[in-house]
């Protein structure tokens, strides 16, 4: 059999397991996780490797209307997701409403590549449920592939690999054979700490934060980071640090643990809050973030 490798990009609405489905498929975190929407802001790669094929995933942020610059690049990930494909996965699950920016779906039936639809957390329905999505999806992407699975409970995740690399063309690998991802390690990290403000704060705090990795050196022993958390607001700052700065050291603490479980190594984390009332309207901010 001859080597096939390709670019397999995973598009969809926020919160229905894009980035859940990603890190079973590639056997590692490369994408964090919560239960808020527009958890992922980037385009992630993760690298699946096998003797006979190289399948490269992209992450990519969950559909939205932008309000901000910021979110303008978001969705300008997700356009370019739609135009760089292999084969393109448009991921929905068993509650969500069908034809929920459903603008996109056009843009998914034009395509030129293949098209596979999944129908994730189908371990929350039946399979009445189940049988009746796919049909409805079956008329709206007539020439799509349905899968439904369930990425939290690795069920027919074996087949989705299969169904893929069946239809990826031949290609030597695109990256060396024990690459993983894209991204560096500071890029990780600053994700770390993100996920935790996303879990531990509420309401819009989580959505007015970025953070830059100032330092980062390492030693045999030890890995030294400096982040800064960025916020658009005074007010958000004094919530952030928290009463007597425990909310701040919470976090700390919490993302260097990740943070050691990831890197395999001991880290030092120092963190400082600082306000930048524009940064997610601010272009040359955002071009230093990434986006």
């Amino acid at each position: 059999m001859n080597h096939k490798a390709g670019f397999v990009n995973i598009i969809g609405n926020p919160n229905v397991g894009k980035s859940t489905l990603m890190n079973v498929l590639v056997g590692e975190k490369v994408s964090i996780i919560t239960h808020k929407s527009q958890t992922t802001r980037h385009r992630i790669l993760g690298i699946v490797n096998d003797e006979n094929f190289q399948i490269v995933f992209s992450d990519t942020p969950g559909i939205i209307k932008p309000h901000y610059k910021m979110q303008e690049s978001m969705m300008g990930f997700v356009r370019s997701a739609l135009e760089d494909a292999d084969v393109l996965l448009y991921v929905t699950d068993i509650k969500e409403t069908i034809d929920k920016n459903s603008e996109y779906f056009e843009k998914i039936t034009s395509s030129e590549v293949p098209v596979i639809v999944i129908i994730n957390k189908i371990d929350l329905s039946n399979e009445d449920e189940v049988k009746a999505l796919v049909a409805e999806f079956e008329i709206i992407f007539p020439k799509a592939t349905i899968v439904p699975l369930s990425a939290l409970l690795n069920k027919n995740m074996k087949e989705l690999i299969d169904l893929i690399v069946s239809k990826m063309p031949e290609s030597p690998a695109y990256y060396p054979k024990d690459q993983l991802t894209d991204k560096p390690e500071k890029f990780f990290v600053s994700e770390i700490i993100r996920e935790k403000i996303l879990k531990n704060y509420k309401k819009e705090i989580p959505y007015s934060v970025e953070i830059e990795i100032e330092e980062y050196t390492e030693d045999d022993k030890l890995i030294k980071i400096r982040a800064i958390i960025y916020v658009i607001r005074d007010s958000q700052k004094g919530i952030i640090i928290g009463n007597k700065g425990l909310a701040l050291k919470k976090t700390g603490t919490e993302a260097r643990k990740d943070m050691e479980e990831f890197l395999q190594k001991k880290v030092f984390l120092e963190m400082y809050v600082k306000v930048k009332k524009d940064w997610r309207d601010n272009p040359k901010m955002l071009k230093d973030f990434g986006y």
